[in-house]
């Protein structure tokens, strides 16, 4: 007589699919994780991409501005809003220091999926009125740290609106996303408005698709600020190359320029 394996009781099952899935998911946050925090596969040339900045914000903690200045770094961003009522706790003090140094600013805002567009776009304007910013606001749009469920549609209109408020009162915004941002929520629907894309791959874009700031990426490591910071840099055939050029910024620093997470 053949002898039966006994089948799996429902308990058995039951923890089988449990331990299954409990190693899935610890294997795919490990792989997460890696990509956003620790994977590093662009080293944009510095012959071809000269033009070297960071943007940082309140995680950044304390920043000695002339360190940066000297150690090359020639536009920065800052992080000044986020939603439609909060306000980094560092903005003011690094939109100074940063002025102070010599250093072509902009100033970002962290868009949120499950807010009136143009409640968050007063919040932006109100952190910029009377600020003198070399470089234009820029629009943070990712689903990472976003509310999850909100509508593709309901993102996009609400977006919108906070864009198109923005220009109303005078300003002329940029968008920042990631590659998976920019394909699901941006592309086909925003292209007048300049694109600063997340990639961590040489060239960032396919397809010929334009962009005019490139960050590329999340573990720089510059003189005058603890810990890692975000590193970018802008093409430079677009406008933004010319305004950095013209605001007088010492290019080179003491020891040459910001490269993929150290200073060369």
């Amino acid at each position: 007589m053949k002898h039966l394996r006994k089948p799996f009781s429902s308990a058995g099952k039951k923890w089988f699919f449990l331990v299954f899935g409990g190693l899935f998911l610890i294997i795919a946050a490990g792989w997460w994780g890696y990509n956003r925090f620790f994977s590093e596969r662009a080293n944009p040339s510095i012959e071809e991409y000269p033009v070297r900045g960071i943007d940082i914000s309140a995680h950044n903690g304390d920043v000695d501005y002339s360190r940066l200045r000297d150690a090359g770094v020639q536009f920065a961003y800052i992080k000044a809003t986020e939603g439609a009522d909060f306000c980094d706790r560092r903005f003011i003090q690094n939109a100074t220091g940063l002025k102070r140094a010599g250093i072509p600013t902009g100033a970002y805002h962290f868009f949120r999926f499950n807010r009136d567009g143009e409640m968050q776009a007063w919040n932006f304007l109100n952190s910029l009125r009377g600020r003198d910013f070399a470089l234009p606001p820029a629009v943070d749009v990712e689903e990472w740290g976003n509310a999850d469920g909100v509508h593709i549609n309901r993102i996009r209109r609400e977006l919108r609106r906070m864009l198109d408020l923005m220009c109303r009162e005078g300003y002329e915004p940029i968008i920042y996303s990631n590659k998976n941002g920019y394909q699901r929520y941006l592309r086909g629907h925003f292209e007048d408005f300049p694109l600063w894309i997340c990639s961590f791959t040489d060239p960032p874009l396919g397809d010929g698709q334009s962009w005019a700031i490139w960050q590329y990426s999340h573990r720089g490591f510059i003189p005058g600020i603890s810990g890692y910071v975000d590193c970018n840099t802008i093409n430079p055939a677009h406008r933004f190359a010319a305004i950095v050029a013209g605001a007088g910024m010492h290019t080179g620093g003491a020891n040459g320029r910001i490269s993929n997470g150290s200073v060369q």
